[in-house]
């Protein structure tokens, strides 16, 4: 889906300057106390702590953050309790977007996230209004001047990965959940350095928005749904034009 990539490695760059800045440390937190809490606290038998603790290397989480993160899931010490929630909505120009969320106040997080969409032109809609249109894959982002389509090829369906395709100056390789720890692994012993590797919500079909001025208001209405201090994840299924992605991202 043209741009949909684009905006995956804008995400994670934006990532980087928010983990810079100390934003990224209490989604990280909330994500592996989650996730210790529904799987357990041994990363090896539990894949979701595992990708939890992963992202909060990457955005330099201390070590004993980690671990009491850990033990806060898993009740050894105490804590706020977070609950998953789903909001679903739409943007500017019918893009449909899904929100994944912890929260300790559902009645709270629904107001000021409906608040969030209401304010940038958007609107939330019915539980299953367009869960329906998303599959979980895993998503891995590699810049297209460091590898050979090729080889890239080779490695990547060997190690199991649905689909190679690239997208500008990016190749986008597709997993299943199941298979993308095993397609990382493999890319990282071939010395492939990615851009951005993450499992993502992908959408079946997408919605065409060349408007500039409605694919920044759109654009803007994600960002703020992604800086919410509750908001995980945000996804949805725009197709836009690059010009736009690299306006939006340089300002």
């Amino acid at each position: 889906m043209s741009g949909h990539s684009k905006w995956a490695g804008i995400k994670h760059k934006k990532a980087v300057v928010d983990a810079q800045r100390g934003k990224a440390f209490s989604k990280v937190v909330r994500e592996i106390t989650v996730a210790a809490k529904i799987g357990g606290g041994s990363p090896e038998g539990n894949p979701r702590l595992r990708m939890a603790i992963s992202k909060a290397r990457e955005v330099n989480l201390p070590k004993d953050k980690i671990e009491q993160a850990i033990k806060k899931g898993l009740g050894e010490l105490p804590g706020v309790t977070y609950e998953e929630m789903v909001l679903e909505g739409y943007g500017p120009g019918g893009v449909a977007i899904l929100v994944e969320a912890l929260t300790d106040n559902r009645n709270r997080s629904a107001a000021e996230l409906r608040n969030v969409f209401s304010k940038h032109g958007g609107n939330l809609a019915g539980a299953g209004s367009v869960s329906w249109l998303f599959q979980k894959k895993g998503l891995i982002l590699v810049k297209a001047s460091l590898i050979d389509e090729d080889r890239l090829m080779a490695i990547g369906l060997e190690a199991g990965a649905e689909d190679i395709r690239q997208e500008g100056d990016t190749f986008t390789v597709t997993t299943t959940p199941a298979e993308f720890e095993g397609v990382k692994q493999a890319l990282a012993a071939q010395g492939i350095v990615w851009e951005s590797a993450d499992v993502s919500m992908v959408p079946s079909s997408s919605v065409r928005v060349e408007d500039r001025a409605t694919g920044k208001q759109l654009l803007t209405l994600l960002d703020a749904l992604e800086d919410h201090d509750d908001a995980q994840h945000v996804y949805a299924n725009f197709d836009l034009p690059d010009a736009i992605l690299t306006e939006h991202s340089a300002a």
